[in-house]
């Protein structure tokens, strides 16, 4: 079978196709036949700056060949999606049966990919910050597919303003398509009007607009991988709170609430509440590409890869 790695850090350009054995599935596990493959940032990270190469893990969906021993949720012949932590980038992958759910009959495997661990993702971080009916909100990344679900969701739950942080004005059109009520351009000298609420999936130098652009008793989560500090004294001038949310602890400590958010994004998906995006398909061997892609900040939603 085909897969992609790396063996020294850096661009998209260190990335390369190759052939290996087939993996077999050990217990627990389900040995997947690849339909659509997740690009995340946080793995386009880790090629550039881990200081030592680490498998290419991620989000993928398609069909079960084989299970591994103690497996009793799945079959071959299933389609599920699932966190894959090893070699992700393959045609054929593994994922352990916990972090494996099926894909509902009439949906496509880029759909789930586009959906499902970007919803979840999106739809903690939103009760995280404990919204209310009538919260203004403000969501960073807000072309990006986590960013444009927790938009979505945002509009969903009753928020009064949705304001859309980005990098370039040429995605406004893509945010305000998905609901919402303003943009805003990272540069911009003022955020606008201050919002309850800030759902960040950026961090670093942005954390300080962000806290500043917070209300009174606002509060701001922070669910991206891009680290940074904030200002405690921004904190107490305005009374607000900053938390962060991470799903793999949902996952871990929770599965019954991350089972139950599965369910509830394929329903809003099937109400059309939400819809997600995918920006473009690519060939596996083009993994480079969609490196590429992310890295320039240019996608408006999902980058998927299709071996």
């Amino acid at each position: 079978m085909r897969r992609v790695r790396y063996e020294v850090n850096g661009g998209p350009e260190v990335l390369f196709c190759e052939e290996v054995a087939v993996p077999e599935p050990g217990p627990g596990e389900l040995l997947v036949r690849c339909e659509a493959v997740g690009v995340t940032l946080p793995t386009v990270r880790k090629v550039r700056e881990a200081k030592e190469p680490a498998p290419l893990g991620g989000e993928v969906a398609g069909t079960v060949v084989a299970v591994g021993e103690g497996v009793t949720g799945f079959a071959a012949g299933d389609r599920v999606t699932g966190l894959c932590f090893a070699a992700a980038y393959a045609e054929l992958a593994l994922v352990h049966e916990a972090m494996a759910s099926r894909i509902p009959d009439r949906a496509s495997c880029v759909e789930a990919v586009a959906l499902v661990r970007s919803g979840l993702v999106a739809r903690g971080a939103y009760e995280a910050g404990r919204p209310r009916p009538g919260d203004a909100v403000l969501v960073t990344a807000a072309a990006s597919a986590t960013g444009a679900l927790a938009l979505q969701y945002a509009k969903a739950g009753g928020a009064s303003r949705v304001v859309a942080a980005v990098g370039s004005a040429d995605k406004a059109d893509f945010v305000r398509g998905l609901g919402a009520d303003e943009v805003v351009v990272y540069e911009d000298a003022s955020w606008g009007e201050p919002v309850d609420l800030v759902l960040d999936g950026v961090g670093g130098a942005l954390l300080g607009p962000a806290v500043r652009a917070l209300a009174p008793r606002g509060r701001l989560v922070a669910f991206g991988s891009g680290g940074g500090s904030v200002d405690a004294y921004e904190l107490l001038v305005r009374s607000a709170s900053v938390t962060g949310f991470h799903m793999a602890a949902v996952a871990r400590d929770e599965p019954e609430r991350c089972a139950r958010w599965r369910e509830e994004l394929w329903e809003l998906r099937r109400a059309g509440t939400l819809r997600p995006s995918v920006f473009v398909e690519l060939p596996l061997a083009e993994a480079a590409q969609a490196h590429g892609i992310i890295e320039a900040r240019r996608n408006l939603g999902k980058v998927v890869l299709v071996p």
